[in-house]
């Protein structure tokens, strides 16, 4: 018996079905997260204010939308998880501007309007070296044991737990 129910089978097939044997070269799209129940609210608003596929028929610059998504992902970041207007998450907005620019991607209606940059390798090896430098801080700090502030204390009737001579820096 084939323990495919649990995921146990590891992409194995079903000798007696050749259509398993065929779905499984395909792109396995049971992996990901139903993305359109996340974008759902945020695609009606924009469908709503905009015209719904738009930026297939209009096209979209990079830009404004990479500045949107950054400006909810900085709202959901520092606290509010919808828009006090629409009601619409954060994050369901932010991800709706990346795949908006995918699809426009796909049909060649995404103007790419990237700054300059004559290595696009360069920043991915900055972040790359990141790592050496956060190892050694992580080593050099490694005594010191300050208490991690977190949305979660934003409104907590203390706004530190461990306060002491320690963590006031005496």
């Amino acid at each position: 018996m084939l323990e495919s129910a649990n995921g146990k089978d590891e992409g194995a097939t079903k000798p007696s079905n050749p259509k398993d044997i065929i779905g499984t070269r395909k792109a396995p799209l049971c992996v990901v997260p139903p993305v359109e129940v996340f974008i759902t609210e945020s695609s009606l608003e924009g469908a709503l204010k905009y015209g719904r596929y738009n930026w297939r028929m209009c096209g979209v610059r990079a830009s404004i939308y990479y500045a949107a998504c950054k400006r909810h992902l900085l709202k959901w970041w520092n606290g509010q998880d919808r828009d006090p207007l629409t009601r619409v998450r954060h994050l369901s907005s932010a991800l709706n501007c990346i795949v908006i620019m995918l699809d426009a991607e796909v049909f060649g209606m995404l103007e790419d309007d990237r700054p300059p940059c004559p290595d696009p390798d360069a920043y991915a090896k900055l972040i790359d070296q990141m790592e050496e430098r956060v190892a050694h801080l992580k080593e050099l700090f490694a005594e010191h044991k300050p208490y991690q502030y977190t949305i979660a204390d934003t409104n907590a009737d203390t706004k530190n737990p461990s306060a002491g001579a320690e963590s006031q820096g005496s």
